[in-house]
Parts: C-alpha cells; structure tokens; sequence
C-alpha cells in the first residue's frame, strides 16, 4: 500500500490499511518533515469519536517523543477547529487530529495541520507522503514509550476546551442571543461539539435541547454528517417541537447543518450567503469574501451589493484558510458547509458557524426562512444541486477526453466561459452555471448546478450525465 493524503488528510478503513503500523510510519514521517524546515516546537495530538482514537493518540505521541519533539495529548475528543486554535496559541509547530470527519464509522483519518493553524497544503502533505512511502521501506521509526515520555515531559495532558470556548465568548455577540430567548436544538452527531455548541448556547440564555450527546462510535447508524440525507431524527424532532432553529455538527465540528423551524433545511450554501450578508452587516471589517469553485454564486451576488472583491479557489478549505491566515478575507465558505471568518482560525469551524446563525436570527429579530427570502429579494434567487453519476471506467476516461475541449453549449444553453480552477466549470448565457469535478479515487463524477429557478436547475441536472458522457 502507499499513504496519500486527499484533501483533508490520510483516511483509511480501521484495521485495513489505518494499522498503529502505519501510524507510526505517517507520523515519523511528520515528524521527519518538521525537523526538515526547523520546527520543533511541539505538536498538539487530538481525536474525534471514532473506534480506538485515543489509543492512535497515544502511538502517534510516542513517535514524536522518540524524535524529541514534545506531544500535547488531548483528554477527550477534541473539534478540529479547537486543534488549530491551540496550534496558533501555543505556537506550535503544528498539530494531528485523528478524524475521518463525516465518513462512515469504519473509516478513520489522519489529519496534519502546520505551524499557521489551516489544513496542510498541497507541497507539505506531497512531502510527507514521499517521507512515509519511503520509511515503509525501510521501516525507521523513532518511539519512546508513553509512560516514559510522560515522566520526561516529553508529553503532556491537555484539555483546549476553556480557552476555544473563551475566545467564542469573544466573537459571539452573546448578549444579543440572550435578548432574543431563542429554542434551539442542538445535534452534535455523537461528535465532538458535545459541551462546546450547547454549553456557549446555554450561557447566552437559549433553552436549549440536546440530542445525540453520549459517545457513539457507530454514530447512530449514519455517517456523522448533519446534511439532510443523514439527519432524520432531528428533522422528525423539529417537526415536533417549537424550535426557533436546530443546529448541528459533524464528526469532528468542522461542518455545519441547520434547520428552521418544522425541520426545514437550510442550504450549506443559503447559509454561507446570508452569512456573508450578516457579517458585513454586523462588523465593520475591511477584506474580501471567498469561496471555492463549486460553491454558489449567491456568495458573489452578496460581495456584488456589499461592493467587496470575491476570490475563487479550487476545492479544499486548505485555499481558503490560507485566505484567512494572511487576513484577506471577511469570510470563507464552500458548498460542503465549511466556513470560517476574519481573525479566527484557517479552518472550518461548525461550531463558530452555528453560533453567527444563532446571532443572526436574534439581531434581525426574525425568522430564519424570512431572512433568506429578504435576501433574494435584495441580490437574486440562487438554487444549487449535486448529483453524483458513477461510470464505468471506460465513460470515465471518454469524460475526462471530453471536458479537455471547452464545452460550447450544456442542456441548450450556450457556454459564455469556462473556469478550470478545479474541473470544468461553465458560466452559461443565463448566468446559471455547472461544474464537472472528477473523483480521484474511484469512477465517479461530481456534477454541480446552479440557476436561478428550479425549471433551469431541473433541465441542467437532467442532461447533467448526457453531457458529462458526450453521448
């Protein structure tokens, strides 16, 4: 086998190929990595909820120790965003979270984050593979057992939770929430936001109803991902109690999920929109607004009557963190339901998301379906789908031939310019546009639409495959 880190990390079935063996091997490897360009400075270790977290934990704080580079081990599962605050706060060299984020429970990761906090870009993780490919050849790595390494000082114990939670105290306009006695549901998916969503709610005076808060490492049966697909028990919660919103996370925090009121759900990218609309609104800071590729352009039109600059990148948060850690942007988000904003950290955070949504319904002092409709009215209605069409090898290598050449016209609409930041994306003559992303892994082909009514968005889905195929 080889490690290859995607786009947030190595991840890899449990017991298959995600062994201590091979943990041991990427982590020498970041280990190896970090003497190499001088930072030594530590590193924090960190879990999600998953099956045997706590003990990868420990594996991988024995290698740093063995390569005299002191592990911060975390005493509970710990969100991503927390990781790469506490990087940024002790200064540290950079961090591990073990986390396969929103995946099925057999799955786990690996996720390295360099000394500026965000997600590890491409020539770090490309020279940390190349590291660990080459120590499972040789088999070289360093360790110092665990109890030792504590005597030594060489790992300490920590809990990141009270100073994350002070600095969202800072962010959140609290007092404003607690004016407005919100009902709120929280859902943390057996995940890490346990304590972290519902405890800040709490102080600013919500009445708040958690579900799914006790540690499950089979997360209820669904993949730990609060899209609509995966969160039936809320919705059905929703539609049975008087919330004024439902908030959720995923497996590890970084992704966000809400619901309004009868379990309606909202967009990760209506969210992102309104957002950038409340944050400009609400804050008086300068910058640009940014989101990848496959994001809506709702973002755009918001940018468009707020007279700010939009920043397009390709798909991963690593490209909008990077945004964020050089102060460029009031706010980053893409359509996976990731976003962070101005002087917080270079990484997705669900959790700061749910509060700006809790803060945004409380300061406009209505609810949140008449928040978005306010905002079509003002920029534009914007509808998105994906669908996901699986090829046989053979339509999958006619497809990629295909989008080589610029498409000239998609479902009868004429193609008026092309986009190859990330895939194939086409801006069409009515301003709705499509996005074809080729999976890495496997025969699938990631098909995004947008337009600006739901015939349109039904028309380009419905030739999505045709034209994907060039049939």
């Amino acid at each position: 086998m080889e490690i290859k880190f995607g786009t947030s990390g190595w991840r890899a079935i449990i017991a298959d190929e995600f062994t201590f063996a091979n943990v041991r091997i990427c982590t020498q490897a970041i280990a190896d990595h970090l003497r190499s360009i001088g930072q030594t400075q530590g590193v924090i270790i960190g879990s999600d909820a998953r099956f045997m977290s706590s003990r990868f934990m420990e594996v991988a704080a024995e290698i740093f120790a063995g390569n005299d580079i002191k592990a911060y081990l975390c005493t509970r599962d710990t969100p991503t965003p927390v990781i790469s605050f506490e990087i940024l706060r002790r200064k540290l060299s950079g961090g591990i979270n073990f986390t396969a984020s929103h995946n099925p429970p057999e799955y786990q990761g690996l996720k390295f984050s360099p000394a500026w906090g965000g997600p590890a870009l491409p020539e770090t993780t490309s020279d940390i593979e190349k590291r660990a490919n080459e120590i499972m050849k040789n088999g070289n790595v360093k360790k110092l057992p665990l109890q030792e390494a504590l005597e030594k000082g060489l790992i300490e114990k920590i809990n990141p939770m009270n100073t994350y939670l002070d600095e969202l105290r800072r962010k959140i306009n609290l007092a404003a929430i607690k004016a407005a006695n919100l009902k709120i549901l929280v859902n943390p998916l057996y995940g890490t936001a346990r304590g972290y969503l519902d405890q800040i709610l709490k102080e600013a005076g919500c009445e708040v109803t958690v579900m799914n808060d006790n540690l499950d490492p089979y997360f209820g049966n669904q993949p730990p991902e609060p899209s609509e697909a995966h969160i039936p028990d809320m919705i059905a919660r929703m539609k049975q109690g008087n919330f004024d919103l439902g908030l959720a996370t995923d497996g590890d925090a970084d992704r966000f999920g809400v619901l309004g009121p009868n379990g309606r759900f909202y967009e990760p990218n209506q969210i992102l929109g309104m957002l950038l609309d409340h944050l400009k609104t609400t804050r008086d800071w300068p910058g640009a607004a940014a989101r990848s590729v496959a994001t809506s352009h709702l973002v755009d039109a918001v940018a468009k009557h707020h007279k700010i600059e939009l920043i397009e990148t390709a798909v991963g948060f690593k490209f909008l963190g990077d945004l964020i850690a050089h102060d460029k942007i009031i706010m980053g988000g893409e359509e996976s339901a990731g976003m962070s904003i101005r002087g917080h950290v270079p990484e997705k955070d669900g959790i700061i998301a749910c509060l700006l949504v809790a803060e945004m319904v409380a300061m406009q002092k209505k609810p949140i379906a008449q928040i978005l409709d306010d905002l079509y009215a003002k920029v534009g209605t914007y509808l998105t789908r994906r669908v996901n069409f699986r090829l046989t090898e053979a339509e999958k290598a006619k497809a990629v031939a295909n989008m080589k050449n610029d498409p000239k016209e998609v479902a009868g609409y004429k193609v008026k310019q092309v986009v190859r930041i990330d895939g194939t994306k086409c801006i069409l003559e009515n301003d709705a546009w499509v996005l074809v992303r080729f999976s890495g892994t496997e025969p699938v082909v990631r098909f995004y639409a947008e337009a600006h009514d739901e015939a349109t968005l039904d028309q380009l889905c419905s030739q999505g495959e045709t034209f994907v195929k060039g049939a």
